[in-house]
C-alpha cells in the first residue's frame, strides 16, 4: 500500500485509508514557475500510482496565477489536465484528500490558518511537500526536450531542493534515448513475466513515501541486468512507465517502418 510522509506531522501514513475509496488529489501551484511545475508534476505521478493500485482519484488545481501557462507547459511535459478548483468541498464523498503543495516560508507556524483556497490546512488530509526548484534560462521552456525534462525533474528526491542546467538535461536526454532505444530492441524478442523480485522492488520503490529516485534505479539495474531475459526486461520497462509517464515504449517500430 502506498505511505506518503505527511509534512505537518513528519510521519509515514496510509494515501487511501479506505478500501478503493474516492481520493482527491490538490495541486497547489501558486505560480507557473519551475517550482509550480514540479509540484504539478509529483501530483501527476501520485496520481497514476493510485490508479495502478485501483484507487479512484479526482484532481484538483488550485491557488494558480497563469493558469494558461501552467496548462501549457504541463501538458508538453505529459501532465494530465487537472480541474479547476471549485468550492465543492467534499461533496462527492472521498475518502482521502492529498494535498501536493511548496513548503511556504513560516509554515511551521501556520497551523490552523486558511490555505488560501477557502480550507482549513487542519483538516483530515495529508500534506504532501515538494521542495522548490529552479532552473537556468532556457531549459524548461524548449517543449522538444519535455520528457528529457520531465525525467530531470523524477530523477531528484522530491523533498530536495533541485537546481536544473543543461548538463543535468542533456543526462536526461541521453538516457531516455538508450533507454528508448532498449525497449524498441527488446520488444522484438519473445515476451517474458517481469520476475517477482523486480516487481516487487518497482512496488515498494513507489509505495514508499513516492520514491520515484528508487524505481529509476530498479530500471537501471534491470538494464544492465545479466540475468533478466530481453521480454521481461520490456515488461518490466512497459510497467515502470505507467508510474513515469515518459513514453519509453515510443520508439517500438520506428526503424522496422523507416
Amino acid at each position: 500500500m502506498l505511505r506518503i510522509t505527511d509534512a505537518r506531522t513528519g510521519e509515514p501514513t496510509d494515501a487511501t485509508p479506505a478500501r478503493r475509496g474516492l481520493t482527491r488529489v490538490e495541486a497547489h501551484v501558486p505560480r507557473p514557475d519551475t517550482t509550480g511545475l514540479r509540484v504539478l508534476l509529483v501530483a501527476d505521478v501520485l496520481v497514476r500510482a493510485l490508479e495502478i493500485s485501483g484507487t479512484p482519484v479526482w484532481t484538483v488545481l488550485t491557488g494558480t496565477e497563469g493558469r494558461a501557462e501552467l496548462r501549457a507547459r504541463a501538458t508538453a511535459l505529459g501532465i494530465r489536465p487537472f480541474e479547476d478548483e471549485r468550492d465543492s468541498g467534499s461533496g462527492l464523498g472521498e475518502a482521502q484528500v492529498l494535498r501536493v503543495c511548496a513548503p511556504e516560508p513560516g509554515a511551521a507556524d501556520s497551523a490552523g490558518e486558511d490555505d488560501g483556497a477557502g480550507r482549513d490546512e487542519t483538516a483530515s488530509g495529508l500534506r504532501v511537500e515538494v521542495a522548490p526548484a529552479d532552473a537556468d534560462s532556457g531549459v524548461v521552456d524548449d517543449d522538444e526536450r519535455a520528457s528529457a525534462l520531465r525525467l530531470a525533474l523524477l530523477a531528484c528526491p522530491r523533498r530536495e531542493p533541485l537546481r536544473l542546467d543543461e548538463a543535468a538535461l542533456t543526462d536526461a536526454e541521453d538516457t531516455l534515448r538508450r533507454w528508448r532505444g532498449a525497449v524498441a530492441t527488446w520488444a522484438t524478442r519473445p515476451s517474458g513475466p517481469i520476475p517477482d523480485p523486480v516487481r516487487q522492488q518497482l512496488r515498494a520503490a513507489w509505495e514508499d513515501d513516492l520514491d520515484v529516485p528508487a524505481v529509476l534505479a530498479v530500471l537501471r539495474k534491470v538494464e544492465t541486468s545479466g540475468t533478466v531475459p530481453d521480454g521481461a526486461r520490456f515488461e518490466t520497462y512497459a510497467y515502470a512507465d505507467r508510474l513515469l509517464g515518459l513514453e519509453l515504449t515510443r520508439d517500438i517500430g520506428r526503424e522496422t517502418l523507416a
